[in-house]
C-alpha cells in the first residue's frame, strides 16, 4: 500500500501526498559489511520462556536479511553461544552484531552472495549506532 509517500492532513483537513526521498543503496552483489545493535528485548517482548532464545536466532537472521538484502545468512557459533549461554529463558537483551555480505562461492548456490553474522562483545551499548566497516 505504501507507494513511497505519506499523508498528512492539511489545516482545512484535506489529504496532501508528501514525498519521500528514496534512499541509495549498495547493490545487493557487492561485498559489505556493516555493525549494528540489535535490541532483543523489543523483539521478544511477551514470547513464551522456553521458545526465546530460539526466537532470538530468528530475529537475528530476520533482521540481517532486510538489512543485508539476501536470503542466505550465516550465524556463527560464537554468537549462537552468546544467545544460548544463560539457557532459552534469559537472553540477553542486546547483541552486537557484525553483518559481513561476501560473495557466495558454492556453484549451486540459488544466490550470489550469502550473509554472515558475527558476534562482537561490547563493554556498554551506550553511543553505538550502525557502522559501516572497511572490508578486507
Amino acid at each position: 500500500a505504501d507507494q513511497g509517500f505519506r499523508h498528512r492532513i492539511s489545516p482545512c483537513r484535506l489529504v496532501i501526498p508528501i514525498t519521500m526521498a528514496k534512499k541509495t543503496a549498495a547493490p545487493k552483489d557487492t561485498a559489505l559489511t556493516l555493525e549494528c545493535t540489535i535490541n532483543l528485548h523489543k523483539r521478544l517482548l511477551g514470547c513464551t520462556f522456553k521458545k526465546r532464545a530460539p526466537r532470538a536466532v530468528k530475529q537475528i537472521k530476520d533482521f540481517a536479511t532486510k538489512t543485508m538484502r539476501t536470503q542466505d545468512v550465516r550465524i556463527d557459533t560464537a554468537l549462537n553461544k552468546f544467545l544460548w549461554h544463560r539457557g532459552v529463558r534469559r537472553v540477553p537483551d542486546r547483541v552486537r552484531v557484525r553483518l559481513a555480505r561476501m560473495p557466495n562461492t558454492d556453484e549451486d548456490a540459488k544466490e550470489a552472495t550469502f550473509c554472515l553474522v558475527t558476534h562482537i562483545p561490547v563493554q556498554s551499548f551506550a553511543d553505538l549506532g550502525p557502522q559501516k566497516v572497511d572490508s578486507q
